[in-house]
């Protein structure tokens, strides 16, 4: 019968959960890395999720300054057709006072 886990050490996929790993008997002492803690593994998972819940707010907040640049964009195209417009109307009106002046000279 094969034993998949305990009821002191149940066999989980979760690497929170799993007992940290033993150095195997066959390898000499030295040879092999050190035993795996979770303490890292823990600290990164937790940075990690940390970075990706602020990634919405990172995303909205360029968002919001592009929008905010191109509405100031388009304000200064507004007030530069709208002097424009109003400089031809200016001039319009000079020209109609010009040749107001011309015909009363004239006449």
């Amino acid at each position: 019968m094969k034993r998949i886990g305990t009821i002191d050490r149940p066999h989980t996929h979760d690497p929170r959960n799993q007992a940290p790993m033993s150095v195997p008997t066959n390898e000499p002492v030295g040879s092999a890395t050190p035993n795996v803690t979770i303490t890292g593994a823990n600290d990164s998972r937790q940075n990690r999720t940390r970075e990706m819940q602020l990634i919405p707010e990172a995303l909205a907040r360029a968002h919001m300054h592009d929008r905010l640049r191109e509405a100031d964009t388009q304000r200064q195209a507004v007030r530069l057709a709208t002097a424009r417009r109003m400089q031809r109307r200016a001039e319009r009106a000079s020209m109609r006072a010009r040749r107001a002046l011309a015909m009363a000279v004239m006449h």
